[in-house]
């Protein structure tokens, strides 16, 4: 840049000037700029004078005076390895020295500086040519109104109106450029002052005669043209070939046609009614030109529409127009329709004259032949078939459009279609909800699109045309109708979904069978199809739609997708496997298209739309291959790779539920997917993690290294760091950062998100779990935290002066790690990990001590801050436990007034007692109402065990809907001792063998007593359990701290199934579960319980559960919480028994019904924190407010009368091995 002078400037203009002249023909000859732009990048290829330019010349030999030095070493390095024995081809060569130069430092360099230079160059000759431009334009201005003047003297002399004048400049005897000025001022006016003025009917007349020559496009005109024997129109039978001047000549002025159509649109607001039936009236005119119909089909001249379908095919034009929905334009679509109509059902008799293979041809076809400029009548009848199918979807989307219907032909009415354009146009429909539900969710269609399937599950006999291409379309409808609700419901039950009259099976068993039979190749007419993976992997698709939702899932297990699919996935990794070995050398030749692109191109032989762009992409690729085994060899490897992917995908999407992620560990796979899910996140291939990521975090941690999950961890805390702090590379500054407002900033609010969603209690165990901080006496600036301890190091426990320097935004990052410290110790076992590691609360006090003012000798006063009032927070959050109405947290806003936080802060225990609720601190009578211990009392035992119980519960459901304060205390023990004590003797209700010799000589009377003598006991039969065990303490509680009580009532409790769902220790990975299950490491709890909560919710509630799949987070994550720690912190104590002693009574599936209520009473919360973004720091850090069990006892109810069934089985059936 430094040596540019210039002269060096003129040179380089003189170069590109002779390059330009040279190529002038090929550019201005383009259609298009992207037409233009190809033509220069492939210039060495089209023009042999290529090298000969001189810019090419200044070109290789700037690159040789920069690089060549470079280029001579590398090469004499490859050349000295060659002489050692390593041997390497050519090819390897160039593009090891080529990938080498590329990454060097001199290369980045000559391409900024070249860069530069050519920038200067062109500006200068864009600046030369506007000003040469301009004075052209000026001149051609001058002489035009000198010439203009000479012919309208006589004509415009008297008027001074500058329509008058108008009407001078555009007669035929003005010049040519003086006419096309005159219109331009015209349509400058604005159009009501042209249709309202005095001059319009002559200035009508003589816009008529101007558009009446033969260049402009009119409709009237065109009308006539098409009406006039003279000129020829090409017929059905011969054809169009674009390359005649006449037939070229008339597509452009269709296509301009077509193009004023749309153009209207803009400005038809602001017209008179008169002018928009105008607008109708002549476009219906012209659509309705018919020629003499007395001869053969094949020998019928042409009408407008094809033409129109030519230059448009997906009616586009007619899109638009319905888009304004005026009713004038439906007159239109009466007579749009029944010639789109018409026009389908002659193609229908033509498929059905024409054998399918003739007919797929001719689809395929269409792509092909564009290159010779030529389309036969019979690819003209498919494009018009096409334009047609187009307008009909679009006018089926509309109310007033389907009014339309039916229509009445004089010829038979069939309602199939062939192909892509069919499939289009009912994905059309699938978009549109309510047309979807009134056109395509019914058993007729559905019963349609599966009858293929239905013929090839008879036998290849039954379906002698079914066609890959045909299954794939079908698939790819299928697809779209499951993945909304109503199309789901109707797959899944069929359209009397509470009919029993079903004999059939319904859609979605049907696609399982199928897909199964596809996956497992157990079909015989598609083996050895090159299409055959395809064919698969669209019907797995559409089986993931279903299997991705709980309900649909409930459906699908029966036919063990997940062992398929698990297997083909197996399959092609070994044959990928074997071939790298094999082709080794191969596998390394770098590939410039991704996996989804190579199948994409692979596909096109089938899909003819991207026949032409695929074939020329893969063979520019393929021609560095040296023959055509290895194209092939590298094509199938690249096709299975990414048929590996998809495998994996769907694999993947069965995590979506909780009991589709059990399905899926089981599989042996879980490793592979959560790689390929975490590598997708990490490449940002996504905008966000897998929606069902939560999921995964609750099991991941669970028996998995964790190194295998440290990639991820590592890129979502750096993109945090880059947010919260700084990159790990200095950035150019354009702009200074703004100063957040928000104790989070948005920028953050992602990232904090994701760590909440990860951050469960068995993900901080395994990631921080006996591991100290780093302490560090000094950090840098630039030192990145990588992992979730130096998250906790860097951001939660600053207690040094070097942690506090080393941030940049000291107050805004300390506050995000309390708020993270907050959210993350809702979970009751993650507050004991890190207090008993860490001392949180100590290091929080110690803080408020140093945040202090010495007033006087005597006194010292807290700093109100941000920073201060923050901890004060979490150190009430996290010191007291309580529901709602037990404890009071302190707000973490100030107040206005002369006392803007009233709430006392403190620096050591006891905490102020303002934090405790009234009624926890007035004393409490243990001596509560005993009627309900009576009334049980008096039931007399007999031989009907079964009636007794069933007495009891129908007794236990009419006092806790009357007087359910009652059932607590001293009450609340006799009847749980009493209850559980029978349901134990009853053998239909136990479930799992008594534990004995639980109590040991010489244990103390505590809580820790009975917690240590449970755990020796459950670790006879499971693997560690880490968490603390919240059933026993509670039970504890509510046995007033009466050890004996407690364990006679566990001894007992623990044969019932209850306990496999209130006790969550004892079935954690215990070995009365089956061994899949066991290995799996996942609780019954999470793909039982949790499982039917997300299904009933969907149905129940379903405004709710759409919230939380907007938010991205799954109910399960939270009723897993809420269910571990026994609703501590969540519910008051009272509610807390009534949750136990409503499951001991009721049944375990009343701890779904339950959540349910809980998720009903909360929907207005969640509905509002669904739209501020922190829905899930919301359910972790708020109490369940006004929520009673009680209250909800008769909703339950219904419950019970409509899920019980099926919940119960499901439940009892824990301890079933898998098949």
């Amino acid at each position: 840049m430094a040596h540019f002078s210039g002269e060096d400037e003129a040179m380089l203009q003189a170069m590109l000037r002779q390059l330009f002249q040279s190529v002038k023909e090929k550019i201005t000859g383009a259609p298009s700029l992207e037409c233009a732009e190809e033509i220069l990048l492939h210039l060495e290829e089209t023009d042999e004078n290529f090298h000969n330019y001189e810019f090419v010349k200044y070109l290789r030999q700037y690159i040789c005076n920069t690089l060549g030095s470079m280029i001579e070493e590398e090469m004499e390095k490859w050349t000295s390895d060659q002489n050692q024995g390593e041997e390497f081809g050519y090819d390897t060569v160039v593009q090891h020295v080529t990938k080498r130069t590329q990454e060097s430092k001199e290369y980045k360099e000559m391409i900024h500086s070249l860069k530069n230079i050519m920038m200067i160059v062109v500006e200068s000759m864009i600046n030369k040519f506007e000003e040469d431009e301009i004075r052209s334009q000026e001149r051609q201005k001058k002489i035009q109104k000198e010439k203009s003047s000479s012919y309208c003297t006589d004509n415009c002399s008297d008027s001074d109106s500058s329509f008058n004048q108008v009407c001078c400049l555009i007669l035929p005897l003005c010049l040519e450029m003086v006419r096309y000025e005159a219109l331009q001022t015209l349509c400058s006016a604005p159009p009501s002052d042209v249709l309202n003025c005095e001059n319009w009917t002559t200035l009508c007349e003589k816009l008529t005669v101007y558009l009446s020559d033969p260049d402009p496009v009119f409709t009237k005109y065109l009308e006539l043209y098409f009406l006039s024997r003279e000129n020829n129109i090409p017929t059905l039978s011969t054809g169009i070939d674009i390359s005649n001047p006449n037939v070229n000549h008339l597509l452009k002025k269709v296509f301009t046609f077509c193009n004023m159509l749309l153009f209207l649109l803009i400005s038809l607001l602001s017209q008179t009614i008169r002018y928009m039936e105008e607008i109708v009236e002549s476009t219906l005119s012209l659509l309705s030109v018919k020629h003499d119909q007395s001869h053969l089909v094949s020998q019928k001249i042409l009408d407008p529409i094809y033409f129109l379908a030519l230059v448009d095919t997906k009616a586009v034009w007619f899109k638009k127009w319905m888009v304004r929905k005026y009713g004038m334009f439906f007159y239109l679509s009466l007579h749009a329709i029944t010639t789109a109509v018409q026009q389908c059902v002659q193609y229908f008799e033509l498929c059905e004259t024409m054998k399918g293979d003739e007919v797929l041809g001719h689809s395929k076809s269409c792509g092909i032949k564009q290159k010779t400029f030529y389309y036969s009548g019979q690819e003209l009848q498919y494009i018009y078939f096409i334009h047609s199918l187009s307008l009909l979807g679009r006018l089926l989307i509309y109310t007033q459009g389907r009014k339309l219907f039916p229509i009445k032909l004089k010829t038979r009415k069939e309602d199939y279609s062939p192909a892509s354009m069919a499939t289009e146009v009912l994905c059309i429909l699938c978009d549109q909800k309510e047309c979807a539900i009134e056109c395509l969710y019914n058993n007729t269609v559905i019963e349609a699109l599966l009858q293929p399937i239905h013929n090839l599950m008879k036998g290849t006999k039954a379906a002698p045309n079914c066609s890959e291409t045909a299954l794939i379309h079908i698939a790819h409808i299928l697809a779209r109708i499951a993945s909304v609700e109503e199309g789901l419901t109707l797959l899944l039950y069929g359209e009397n979904m509470n009919s029993s009259e079903e004999k059939s099976p319904t859609g979605a068993h049907l696609i399982a069978q199928f897909s199964k039979k596809l996956l497992d190749e157990d079909i015989s007419i598609f083996s050895g199809s090159e299409m055959f993976p395809v064919v698969k992997g669209a019907f797995t698709s559409v089986c993931r739609q279903i299997y991705g939702t709980c309900e649909g899932l409930q459906v699908l297990i029966p036919y063990s997708l997940h062992e398929s699919i698990a297997k083909a996935w197996k399959k092609v990794r070994k044959l990928l496997d074997s071939r790298k070995k094999n082709n080794s050398s191969l596998l390394r030749k770098p590939c410039c298209l991704s996996y989804f692109q190579t199948v994409k191109y692979f596909a096109a032989s089938v899909f003819s739309v991207n026949l032409i762009v695929g074939s020329i992409k893969l063979r520019f690729f393929f021609s560095s291959f040296e023959n055509n085994k290895d194209i092939y060899t590298f094509l199938f490897t690249s096709f299975s790779m990414a048929w590996e992917e998809n495998l994996l995908d769907d694999l993947l999407n069965f995590a979506a539920t909780p009991k589709g992620l059990l399905l899926l560990q089981r599989t042996g796979a879980i490793n592979e997917c959560v790689t390929f899910m975490f590598n997708r996140y990490a490449k940002k291939l996504q905008k966000d993690n897998y929606v069902f990521l939560p999921q995964f975090k609750e099991v991941i941690y669970y028996k998995y290294d964790v190194k295998f999950f440290l990639g991820f961890i590592n890129a979502l805390i750096t993109e945090l760091w880059a947010n919260l702090e700084c990159g790990r590379d200095d950035v150019r500054v354009t702009h200074p950062r703004s100063t957040p407002v928000d104790p989070i900033d948005q920028s953050c609010q992602k990232s904090f998100l994701a760590l909440v969603n990860l951050l469960s209690y068995p993900a901080v165990f395994e990631l921080v779990g006996n591991q100290s901080l780093p302490n560090k006496t000094e950090y840098s600036l630039r030192e990145v935290p990588t992992s979730i301890i130096d998250i906790i190091d860097r951001l939660i426990i600053l207690n040094s002066e070097a942690k506090i320097r080393s941030l940049f935004n000291y107050e805004q990052s300390h506050i995000f790690g309390l708020r993270l410290l907050s959210v993350v110790c809702c979970d009751l076992d993650t507050l004991l990990l890190l207090e008993a590691q860490y001392q949180v609360s100590e290091m929080l006090l110690n803080a408020q001590e140093e945040n202090t003012l010495e007033t006087s000798e005597s006194h010292r006063e807290f700093i109100i801050d941000s920073l201060s009032v923050e901890r004060n927070h979490v150190l009430v959050r996290i010191n007291l436990i309580g529901g709602p109405m037990e404890r009071i947290l302190p707000p973490r806003l100030l107040e206005k007034g002369d006392e803007p936080y009233p709430w006392p802060m403190f620096s050591s225990y006891p905490l102020p007692n303002c934090y405790l609720s009234d009624c926890v601190t007035r004393s409490t009578d243990l001596k509560q109402d005993n009627d309900l211990g009576k009334l049980l009392l008096r039931f007399k035992m007999s031989d009907k065990q079964t009636a007794w119980i069933e007495n009891c519960r129908r007794q236990f459901c009419k006092i806790m809907k009357a007087k359910p304060d009652i059932i607590s205390g001293s009450a609340l023990v006799e009847l749980l001792e009493k209850f559980v004590l029978h349901l134990s003797e009853s053998p239909s209700e136990c479930y799992f063998p008594s534990f004995l010799s639980l109590l040991k000589d010489g244990a103390e009377n505590d809580l820790t007593m009975v917690l240590k003598h449970c755990e020796r006991f459950l670790k006879q039969q499971q693997r560690n359990y880490t968490s603390h065990d919240w059933f026993v303490s509670s039970l504890f509680i509510i046995m007033l701290g009466d050890k004996d009580k407690t364990f006679r009532f566990l001894q007992q409790f623990s044969r019932l199934l209850t306990s496999a769902f209130l006790w969550l220790p004892r079935l954690h990975i215990s070995r009365y579960l089956p061994a899949d299950t066991i290995e799996s490491g996942i609780h019954p709890v999470y793909f039982c319980s949790t499982h039917y909560i997300e299904m009933l919710l969907k149905a129940e509630v379903p405004l709710v559960f759409s919230a939380f799949h907007m938010s991205g987070f799954a109910p399960s994550q939270i009723c897993m919480q809420w269910i571990t720690q026994c609703f501590w912190n969540y519910l008051d104590w009272i509610e807390i028994c009534h949750y136990i002693a409503t499951c001991v009574f009721l049944g375990p599936d009343y701890q779904v019904y339950i959540c349910i209520a809980i998720f009903k009473h909360l929907q207005q919360d969640i509905l509002q924190h669904t739209q501020t973004q922190d829905l899930q720091v919301f359910l972790k850090e708020e109490a369940l407010h006004g929520f009673r069990v009680s209250d909800y006892f008769e909703y339950m109810e219904i419950l019970e009368q409509n899920y019980r069934p099926v919940l119960l089985r499901d439940m009892r059936n824990i301890r079933v091995q898998s098949t």
